[in-house]
């Protein structure tokens, strides 16, 4: 069985990320543009104004899409042993770093147009802002979403002793697949041991 999200290996969101950014906001421009049209045919402004209006809204698109293709190369995020750490930034770098032994919930979300592509962004909680309207971090755009919840649900049973949303300790119950990843990590940690000591 193919382990999607393996430990230490960094992993980006789906390139489909960009389209939904660019979608998402053509969407807005869409709105905008409907809601102006009769604005600028029952007014008396000269047509000059209606020409840079429309020329600054595709400059600020344009740039908006570069932006786009930016942040997407600027986020990475990792399973880690212990802990999730991810980056992300175009003009101002985000590093951090959630400990599985922290993490209370991990909601999978998805609209409309995410659907469409088959995409989701799962959202963690820690016990420091679970009751907080946010999340402390959010994987934006990520395909195999239920898989990469139970990768991280694997890993916070195994911090917490709990059953993977940090209640209490419980005997794990593993879903399908997640013993497989485990076993794959242990295996993993063998064979290094193995190899420092040749």
């Amino acid at each position: 069985m193919e382990v999607l999200f393996p430990l230490d290996v960094p992993f980006r969101p789906s390139p489909k990320f960009r389209l939904w950014y660019g979608l998402s906001v053509l969407l807005v421009v869409l709105v905008i543009a409907v809601v102006y049209a009769p604005i600028a045919l029952v007014t008396d402004l000269p047509s000059v104004i209606h020409l840079v209006f429309v020329v600054l809204t595709v400059v600020l698109y344009a740039l908006f899409l570069g932006w786009t293709v930016l942040y997407y190369a600027s986020m990475e995020y990792e399973l880690r042993d212990d802990e999730l750490s991810w980056r992300r930034g175009v003009w101002f770098r985000r590093t951090g770093i959630v400990p599985y032994s922290r993490i209370t919930n991990i909601d999978i979300r998805q609209g409309p147009l995410m659907r469409a592509l088959g995409i989701s962004n799962l959202a963690v909680q820690t016990a420091g802002y679970s009751g907080q309207m946010t999340a402390e971090i959010v994987l934006e755009a990520m395909e195999h979403a239920e898989e990469l919840r139970a990768a991280i649900r694997a890993r916070v049973r195994l911090a917490s002793g709990g059953d993977g949303t940090g209640s209490g300790p419980v005997a794990p119950r593993l879903g399908p697949g997640e013993t497989d990843l485990l076993i794959l990590d242990e295996l993993r940690r063998i064979r290094a041991l193995l190899e420092e000591r040749r």
